[in-house]
């Protein structure tokens, strides 16, 4: 034992590497009594164990790869789960104890020379493993060797694979090579109804989607924009009756089943790619419905060994928290954190789902390596618990090992040797261990090999079955509108933000339409937005420049536009089985808060209930049912009485919201393509009635962002696409000419053209109005743009007219030119010289919404450009920079690359 660090260090030699000598360390210190006698032989001590001793272990053996450039170890990315690490072997060993036999079951499935590379080596890949509930049989990924010269797109796919320990048969789930290959399939698990549910980039549904909007079928990339998005599928045992589940942009991984029969993963959240963006944890039932968030949104910093860790492959444990393993997407030692956390009880790390503050997440060992940061207690890989009440888990875990800079000879860790430049983190060499929590030792299962990585080790035993979810069934209105492709949405009031009522005077206040009439209402109409899919380069190669100014927000549609009641409550039907996103609008149809970046999602019929809104940078728990504040608008007072001041046939039943009450008497508002108000509240006390407007495509002069098919019947699978070419461009050119009545003679010309461009009429140079020029051309910065739209939306130069030709201002900075010295440089008459620098003009536009535009300011009540755009027109722009102010909004539009 060091007295230095309070670990007992045992010394390995690794077969076949004689010269090779490494001390592991137990992963827990001795201030806790850990007991190591006989641990590397342990038959003893497990004999009296039937579990440990008669139950087999399946897990995989893979071999570390090597950087053939830099000799590094090669590093893995979780954002890649369709990544090829080739030379994995699947084993099964007899029992969890050293010596036990072991046999490859896996390698049988890739026979004859064509598998072989170039030496002979039979290198394909495997993983994520999960055994099924009576222990008989392994599910796991499995992906065949590299085809030699081939195309990415013509490699191996990942498929699933069963094995039957009793016949010893192994199978494809999916048997038809066809099917097989039209996805990349990981990640299974057994559905207690004897179905298997996966992750798979197959996305079924949602290229069906695509196929109805007039896309051609692909799978989406994710928001990254690096690998196609993995989602959640199920089918039959028999790989029949595939079923996409989830519609996620961005990864969803790492299913599993809980005790209740939900489905628990890992969502990867990264819409709008902001900051707090990562895998959290998420629950959805067996059919896809039930979709909510779970834990870890704001708990990415939990970790102190790491700055950005990741929730990933969750699993029961015996006391009915979660096991999760901690860890970035990338890592060069593919250590994580093994760690419990309670979700019963809290939605982030610190933060119960009350919204008191607590600690729910606790690390299994305290203090071990992770992202390159090594630790006296070693590193561990994967952890699979044993589920017999004895709280102790099979594990991946290597040593801490540094290589000795002089003698390039391997050597155990010690805290001066941490400290010294002398020594460099050595290579990994994760062996298979039986870690006992509470008996405080952790004993090898399979002994280390220098150059091997062994890990995902499951225990083949029989488990308690889940609760079955039958698949959900919808009838009346919801039932119907399931039938024409859409789901609901309800929202009890967008006032109520993380459970506080915003209203002045109160939600029941501006609920009444004679004491808050609706030009006083600042939520008037929700907007309802959708993420486009962008194919990889081989289905459509465009430049990235199609995004426009920000590629942050991608590409985005909209699904349409629904007014919000007076209570601040909205029950829309909104099209199933696509992500969306709610936009919050004012009277002018601009987003007036935040941008939502979660994306939601209904399946046909399902209705998704929301108590109000939420402030991004509030930690206050919200997504989850049943987590944080509850709804502050608790709806109609009584029952058979319509709300106050609204129309007597709109009575109400106790409880409802004005949504609910409309949806009941009338119908479940459908989304419409025009942003629409018509008073439909007002009682006899009212008056005058409010007017009613809307602002219609029709009412352009310029080409509508919607198909005439969809202009004459919006139906769940019509979509708004608006382009800056064909959209919005046109409106600067549009005639606007004011003409007397009388001789028909032009009195005035308001055509944004006439002053905002580089040229007058005659053809000759000139300072556009506002050092604005909404010109036709290219832009010099990048010609694949207008020159207009880098104009509104990027910063620019102020200009000048010198001698008939356009120059940038320069003004004197106050500096003047220097030498390396800091003396100023004379000019030939001695004189000093200023340095002199461009005058900067703002962009008018912002990507940041409507809102954050001054654009609008000049069209406003008081404006120089008052009516000069019409109110359609000013829509059309707004729901534009509102969802990103792309250059393009479909990549099927945008030039091929």
């Amino acid at each position: 034992m060091s007295s230095e660090t309070g670990f007992v260090t045992l010394d390995i030699k690794f077969p076949g590497s004689p010269s090779f000598f490494c001390a592991a360390r137990v992963a827990v210190s001795l201030g806790v009594a850990m007991l190591l006698s006989g641990c590397l032989s342990g038959s003893d001590s497990q004999q009296s164990d039937p579990v440990v001793v008669e139950t087999p272990v399946a897990y995989v053996e893979r071999a570390l790869l090597f950087d053939e450039n830099t000799g590094t170890l090669v590093e893995d990315n979780l954002a890649d789960p369709a990544a090829f690490r080739p030379g994995a072997r699947l084993l099964l060993k007899a029992r969890a104890s050293a010596d036990a036999e072991t046999r490859d079951i896996a390698s049988r499935a890739f026979t004859g020379p064509q598998f072989l590379d170039d030496s002979g080596r039979l290198r394909y890949d495997v993983k994520d493993l999960h055994v099924s509930h009576d222990g008989s049989r392994l599910l796991f990924a499995m992906r065949a060797p590299e085809i030699e010269g081939a195309d990415d797109e013509d490699q191996p796919t990942w498929n699933i694979w069963e094995y039957d320990v009793g016949t010893d048969g192994l199978r494809r789930v999916i048997d038809s090579d066809v099917t097989a290959r039209a996805g990349q399939d990981v990640a299974p698990a057994y559905l207690p109804d004897g179905r298997i549910v996966f992750s798979s980039t197959r996305q079924r549904i949602s290229k069906a989607v695509l196929l109805d909007e007039g896309k051609p079928q692909y799978s989406g990339l994710e928001e990254a924009g690096n690998n196609p998005a993995f989602v959640l599928h199920v089918m039959d045992d028999d790989g029949q009756n595939i079923q996409q589940i989830t519609f996620n942009q961005s990864h969803d991984l790492d299913p599993m089943v809980a005790d209740d029969g939900t489905i628990i993963f890992s969502r990867w959240d990264n819409a709008g790619q902001t900051r707090n963006n990562g895998v959290n944890l998420y629950r959805v039932n067996p059919d896809g419905t039930g979709l909510s968030y779970l834990y870890g949104r704001h708990s990415h910093g939990s970790v102190p060994e790491a700055n950005n860790v990741q929730y990933l492959q969750p699993r029961k444990s015996d006391n009915g928290k979660l096991l999760v393993q901690l860890r970035p997407f990338e890592s060069e030692d593919y250590a994580s954190v093994p760690a419990e956390v309670d979700v019963a009880q809290f939605v982030e790390a610190n933060l119960r789902i009350d919204g008191t503050e607590g600690e729910g997440q606790q690390s299994l060992v305290p203090g071990v390596g992770l992202d390159g940061q090594l630790s006296l207690k070693g590193s561990y890989a994967s952890v699979s618990p044993l589920l017999d009440g004895t709280n102790r888990y099979l594990v991946s875990w290597t040593p801490c090992r540094l290589r000795d800079g002089a003698t390039d000879r391997i050597v155990n860790c010690t805290e001066d040797r941490l400290q010294s430049e002398d020594y460099q983190p050595a290579e990994p060499v994760y062996g298979l261990w039986l870690l006992d929590i509470n008996g405080e030792t952790q004993r090898p299962v399979v002994p280390p090999i220098e150059g091997i990585q062994f890990d995902e080790a499951v225990l083949m035993k029989e488990r308690p079955l889940e609760d079955f979810i039958p698949e959900s069934q919808f009838t009346g209105k919801e039932g119907a509108l399931g039938d024409a492709g859409y789901g609901v949405l309800h929202i009890r009031s967008v006032y109520d933000i993380d459970g506080v009522d915003t209203t002045p005077a109160g939600i029941a206040a501006m609920a009444d339409p004679l004491q808050t009439p609706p030009e006083d209402r600042p939520a008037r109409f929700l907007r309802l937005e959708k993420p486009v899919a962008i194919p990889d380069r081989n289905v459509r190669d465009f430049d990235n420049s199609a995004f426009g100014r920000s590629r942050a927000q991608l590409m985005r549609e909209i699904l349409g536009y629904v007014p919000i009641e007076p209570d601040g409550s909205v029950k829309v039907a909104v099209p199933a089985n696509v992500a969306f996103a709610i936009s919050v609008l004012n009277e002018q149809g601009q987003r007036i808060g935040a941008r939502h970046q979660n994306w939601l999602m209904v399946r046909p019929g399902e209705t998704l209930e929301c108590a109000g809104c939420h402030n991004p940078n509030s930690p206050t728990p919200h997504g989850r049912p049943g987590a944080g504040p509850g709804s502050v608008w608790g709806g109609a007072a009584t029952t058979g009485l319509p709300f106050p001041n609204t129309d007597s046939g709109l009575f109400a039943d106790m409880g409802e919201t004005m949504a609910e009450l409309f949806a009941r008497i009338n119908d479940i508002r459908r989304p419409t393509p025009d942003v629409i108000y018509a008073d439909e509240w007002s009682g006899d006390a009212v008056d005058p009635k409010p007017e009613s407007f809307v602002y219609a495509y029709a009412d352009l002069q310029t080409p509508p962002p919607i198909s005439g098919v969809c202009a004459a019947d919006w139906a769940s699978n019509c979509r708004i696409v608006v382009n800056y070419e064909q959209h919005i461009h046109p409106l600067w050119s549009v005639n606007r000419e004011v003409l007397d009545p009388d001789t028909m003679a032009v009195v005035d010309d308001y055509t944004c053209t006439g002053c905002h461009t580089n040229t007058d009429a005659a053809g000759a140079q000139q300072v556009p109005a506002g050092q604005l020029d909404l010109g036709d051309g290219p832009s010099p910065a990048q010609p694949l743009h207008f020159n207009a739209y880098r104009e509104l939306l990027f910063p620019d130069n102020e200009q000048e007219l010198v001698n008939g030709a356009l120059v940038d201002v320069l003004v004197d900075s106050g500096e003047v030119l220097e030498d390396e010295e800091g003396n100023p440089i004379l000019d030939a008459e001695g004189n000093v010289q200023p340095i002199m620098v461009t005058v900067p003009v703002q962009a008018s536009m912002s990507v940041n919404g409507a809102r954050a535009s001054n654009f609008f300011d000049v069209f406003a009540e008081g404006g120089s450009h008052r009516d000069f755009l019409t109110p359609a027109e000013l829509r059309l722009i707004a729901e534009w920079l509102d969802i990103g102010g792309q250059y393009f909004n479909n990549p099927f539009d945008a030039p091929e690359d």
